[in-house]
């Protein structure tokens, strides 16, 4: 389990990005920090691996404080994966996923069957793993960059936007990558992003945060969408304006499930024998 406990942090120019923030993270589940540019999110989740360290307040796993932890130790064993990758470019993909095994003392041979058989876990043809990352597209960079994030099996996984600066159609692809990895691996992962329908997809517990990551209302996705907590997150997710009010429509092919705003959801499928 992850918890922040009264963190706050203030940067030199007196930015305060953080303001008495207090949050548990479930172990072997998604949390996802939710909320607009600028509101603390990923300053939050840089904590965890001590990019940043707190002004004041504690933040620890599973009972133990960060603060007494050596900073590139601790960075070894926790994942991370940022939103362009962050791949080295002259490193083919192979090398790139095996980099954290062979700097924690796993012979090159062993880090690249790791490498190898994360490949085929996170959705990446073999035939590769010779390449480098200006020869792959968007979303196998992403894939490159969840692989590298896995290779260590850290307990922890840190996902800063990671799927932001793909089309929707490759975002979709990633975002159902994740979801069926985590069913299988069962990490404990804190996922930062700005777009709500994506934290209510991936987030077993989903924390909406304010401007200072101030705490608008943490629960469930099901919590969160039929009682907001107050006016802020009622319009954060849309149920201000009624967008995520949705109703049936009959159509000549079917019933399909429309928005308030006449946009299609879906269609309705009887799953009965």
């Amino acid at each position: 389990m992850i918890e922040f406990d009264g963190v706050s942090k203030v940067f030199a120019d007196g930015t305060v990005a953080v303001e008495d923030f207090s949050l548990q993270i479930p172990a072997h589940s998604t949390t996802v920090l939710v909320g607009s540019s600028g509101s603390g999110k990923t300053t939050l989740m840089r904590m965890v691996n001590r990019m940043v360290d707190p002004t004041s307040g504690v933040v620890s796993i599973d009972g133990e404080d960060v603060a007494g932890h050596d900073p590139v130790a601790l960075r070894r064993r926790i994942g991370y994966v940022m939103q362009n990758s962050g791949l080295l470019p002259h490193v083919s993909v192979l090398d790139n996923i095996a980099t954290v095994p062979r700097l924690v003392g796993q012979s090159r041979r062993s880090a690249q069957a790791r490498a190898r058989d994360l490949m085929v876990t996170v959705g990446l043809d073999p035939a590769l793993a010779r390449r480098y990352p200006s020869q792959l597209s968007g979303g196998q960079q992403q894939r490159v960059g969840v692989a590298r994030g896995l290779a260590a099996d850290p307990n922890i996984l840190l996902m800063d936007e990671p799927f932001g600066a793909v089309d929707p159609i490759v975002r979709a692809e990633l975002q159902e990558e994740l979801l069926r990895l985590q069913r299988e691996i069962g990490k404990t992962i804190v996922f930062v992003t700005h777009d709500v329908d994506e934290a209510f997809l991936l987030g077993d517990q989903v924390a909406i945060v304010e401007t200072g990551a101030r705490i608008a209302q943490v629960g469930t996705p099901t919590e969160i969408m039929s009682r907001p907590a107050n006016e802020f997150v009622s319009h954060f997710i849309g149920a201000h304006h009624g967008d995520r009010a949705l109703h049936i429509e009959q159509t000549d092919r079917g019933p399909i499930v429309v928005d308030a705003n006449g946009r299609p959801y879906g269609t309705l499928v009887d799953e009965a024998p």
